[in-house]
């Protein structure tokens, strides 16, 4: 399959195919006597795992140990889950970093007029140190 269609069929472009296979993410396809990439149904696999695994916000790094535990025979499913965890507990650290600032966000909101007076008290809060910060 070439690269064209092995983009369509992962949603991927090209040019992130190029790259995975740069990285070492995915095996390296087999070339045509033209010299075209031919894409087989191992590619195909590791170039879903690692589109899904990116669309659920892991990095090229975790995606690539992802590729290596699909590959080895020898996995357990609790070295699988360890990662899912992981990357879990860190998307809950910045779901409750962005709650943070949206409360800020509204506090501010609600506090100044935004009329046509140059009192503003988001500027006010934003130019004067915390306590501890």
């Amino acid at each position: 399959m070439n690269i064209g269609e092995v983009a369509k069929l992962t949603g991927l472009t090209a040019k992130s195919i190029r790259l995975y296979e740069e990285k070492g993410l995915i095996l390296p396809p087999t070339r045509t006597e033209s010299g075209y990439r031919d894409y087989g149904e191992k590619q195909i696999q590791q170039l879903t795992l690692v589109a899904r695994a990116k669309a659920a916000g892991f990095s090229l790094i975790e995606c690539k140990e992802f590729v290596q535990l699909a590959e080895n025979p020898h996995r357990t499913s609790k070295q699988v889950k360890a990662h899912a965890l992981e990357k879990l507990e860190e998307v809950e650290k910045k779901i409750r970093h962005l709650e943070e600032i949206r409360a800020q966000l509204k506090a501010w909101v609600v506090s100044c007029p935004g009329d046509e007076g140059s009192e503003c008290p988001i500027i006010d809060d934003l130019t004067h140190p915390t306590v501890g910060g």
